[in-house]
């Protein structure tokens, strides 16, 4: 059997519930066929690189098959007939990715890092009064460059 990568477009104005019934229902066809989906990612509601059919948004879901040719024309075909559906990429591939794609790493990385931030900025909050604070802003700090003032005057004379 063949390895393949497919990409769904969904109108926006489709739930993601939908959306995810549709996702099964393709399933259903590739199992049929004698395929396996192994991983469907539902990107969410995304914008588009331009318009399409008047809609600047889509739901984007990734499908991960190991297919025989015949099943995935078949899933194609049903695609192209169903209203909800506005485009479809899919592509021969040499080997699945197991892992989360880069879409959905960054949406992870882009989580992880807001909740470091959030941590770090409630640590800063605790530590100091923000009267304290700002009487440490306001006293200027001696500048380590500069000469004593003992040694100008040795040096005058």
């Amino acid at each position: 059997m063949s390895l393949y990568e497919n990409i769904i477009l969904v109108r926006p104005d489709v739930s993601a519930a939908q959306v995810e019934t549709l996702a099964q229902e393709f399933t259903k066809v590739i199992e049929t066929g004698g395929g396996s989906v192994p991983k469907t990612e539902h990107w969410g509601l995304r914008n588009l690189a331009y318009r399409i059919k008047k809609n600047r948004k889509a739901h984007y879901v990734l499908m991960n098959i190991d297919a025989p040719f015949e099943a995935v024309h078949e899933m194609e075909r049903l695609m192209g007939l169903n209203e909800d559906v506005m485009r479809v990429l899919t592509i021969r591939v040499d080997e699945l990715n197991e892992e989360p794609s880069a879409v959905m790493q960054s949406k992870t990385a882009r989580d992880e890092r807001r909740v470091r931030r959030d941590d770090e900025n409630d640590k800063g909050r605790g530590d100091k009064k923000p009267e304290a604070a700002k009487t440490e802003a306001a006293a200027p700090a001696p500048a380590a460059d500069a000469p004593a003032a003992s040694e100008d005057k040795g040096d005058a004379a």
